[in-house]
């Protein structure tokens, strides 16, 4: 290990261009969430300083990085997916530890982080994300020539990527927003969610053992640790930083966006935020089966004790004997439910006040509650309802409880149903359950629902994002900040690329992807046309 500790090691430092580095700041221990107890060791913040150093390392070493051919920077991420999965079951362990997750889950989720490093890898090594594109000269065209256009995607700089605090593997140090800037030809620079400190620790090492047996510049990647007013933004406004990745609440990636948008040059911020994953159920998927999705809701809704971006915290339906029969089985499985913790002591606190401020409106209802519990910062489930009257009328009934809360809307009929999809903010999912008699009324609601979500879903939950090249798992703000974009799946790349025509330059001078005898063989589109020419 270039850090001269084990892989399993925890030293409380972070890593700047390589160099482990005890922060001087506050001192933070990650808390386990199933007992209260802090954890060992102490890590420290930076500040400006850090921030500063790494940001220069990052600059530093972009032209080194970008200049990567595809095979090394495959290579390279594949490294980094050795290097995790060498730490072994200590890494599942420590995450579990830290987030209260399920050891099975943060098993798979450690599987979840590799998997999408090597496709990355893939990615890459196909060449296609680059976009190459050529015009070839017309000189002899009228009424006036062509000029010889092609055209390439080039990264854009520098990233900044702020870890998640329910994912403290998959959308975290080497989440997502890193494999893909990574894969892009980008510097990363990380800062750590102080819920995992430890878990940080350990994977920024094996991608900073990466960096060093590849031979890349070590300013490549970058981890710190700090408070989001203080470090985060600093970071965020750090002339050298080109992009950032955030997944977290609104307030804070907002925040980040504004700080970011007043910049002398301002940056693309692509912040996942909040979402409340209305599921629809139509009247003939309850008359088939009301009991039966009244359960399998329930497990999606309590599923990391709701902590998921997906989490279905909102359903539509009309009224009536089957959307009873639907409740009561949910409410059942509600009551039946069994506490269980949440990541932080400050997520449990904002789940609770969420759930009573949603509560106390008069116009909702609390159907059921889960079981209580003595323990520290644990999540109790609650289903409530109310009419889409007051759905529609009413102030906070569309804000999102980050936990295993959902709110049931009661329509009148299927107009009202309607209107109240319409009505929605941005989302990052919409789920439809229905059957073939309900073809009609799901093919009117269709279009709404595209033009609210990244992505629809029939008889299924939508917790639970594959990772592969058709996913989008973005949408209209709120749900992010940018609806053109995704942060899972291959297409995740294009955020930290952008494009590049070169005129008439001559041969000798073109990037590779560009050259006419297509050395890289990858596919291009070539006066139109598109293929391995």
């Amino acid at each position: 290990m270039t850090t001269g500790h084990t892989a399993t090691d925890l030293t409380g430092r972070m890593l700047i261009a390589g160099t482990p580095v005890f922060g001087e700041g506050e001192k933070i221990r990650a808390v386990d969430p199933g007992t209260g107890a802090e954890l060992e060791p102490a890590y420290g913040h930076g500040g400006q300083a850090e921030v500063e150093r790494a940001c220069a390392a990052a600059e530093s070493a972009f032209e080194i990085y970008r200049a990567t051919t595809f095979e090394q920077r495959a290579v390279f991420l594949e490294t980094i997916a050795d290097n995790i999965e060498a730490i072994g079951d200590a890494l599942s362990a420590r995450a579990h530890a830290e987030s209260g997750l399920p050891l099975a889950r943060t098993t798979g989720e450690r599987g979840r982080t590799t998997g999408q490093l090597r496709l990355f890898a893939q990615v890459v090594r196909e060449g296609s994300f680059t976009g190459a594109r050529i015009d070839p000269a017309l000189p002899d065209r009228a009424p006036a020539p062509r000029a010889d256009i092609r055209q390439r995607k080039i990264p854009l700089g520098p990233v900044a990527v702020f870890g998640a605090s329910n994912f403290p593997l998959a959308f975290s140090v080497a989440g997502g927003d890193t494999a893909s800037a990574l894969a892009a030809g980008c510097p990363v620079v990380v800062k750590a969610h102080d819920a995992h400190p430890g878990t940080c620790e350990l994977v920024a090492r094996a991608i900073s053992d990466a960096v060093t047996s590849c031979g890349l510049p070590a300013g490549t990647f970058s981890l710190l640790y700090g408070s989001g007013p203080g470090l985060g933004t600093a970071l965020v406004t750090d002339p050298r930083i080109q992009a950032v990745g955030f997944t977290g609440s609104r307030g804070a990636g907002l925040a980040l966006t504004a700080a970011a948008h007043s910049r002398p040059q301002p940056i693309p911020v692509y912040a996942e935020m909040s979402s409340i994953n209305p599921v629809f159920l139509l009247p003939g998927a309850l008359h088939a089966r009301a009991a039966e999705l009244g359960g399998e809701f329930v497990g999606s809704l309590t599923m990391g004790s709701g902590q998921f971006c997906t989490n279905p915290g909102l359903v539509v339906a009309i009224d009536g004997p089957e959307l009873t029969a639907f409740l009561d089985s949910a409410a059942d499985a509600v009551s039946a439910s069994a506490p269980t913790p949440m990541l932080t002591p400050g997520i449990a606190r904002s789940y609770a006040a969420g759930v009573e401020a949603l509560a106390a409106k008069g116009e909702v209802t609390v159907l059921a509650r889960g079981q209580e519990s003595d323990a520290p910062q644990s999540c109790r489930a609650a289903l409530l309802v109310t009419d889409a009257s007051a759905f529609l009328d009413g102030e906070g009934l569309d804000e999102e409880v980050f936990g295993s809360s959902s709110l049931v809307i009661r329509c009148r009929d299927a107009d009202e149903l309607r209107q109240v999809a319409a009505g929605l903010e941005g989302q990052l999912t919409a789920t439809v359950h229905a059957t073939a008699e309900d073809t009609g009324e799901a093919g009117a609601l269709l279009p709404t629902l595209e033009r609210k979500a990244g992505r629809i879903l029939f008889n299924g939950w939508p917790t639970g994002v594959e990772v592969g090249h058709a996913m989008v798992h973005g949408g209209p703000f709120p749900s992010t900040s940018d609806s053109r974009t995704t942060s899972v799946g291959t297409l995740a790349i294009d955020r930290f690329v952008r494009p590049v025509a070169y005129q008439d330059v001559p041969a000798e001078l073109l990037p590779g992807v560009l050259a006419d005898c297509n050395p890289e063989n990858i596919w291009r589109r070539v006066d139109g046309e598109l293929g391995k020419h």
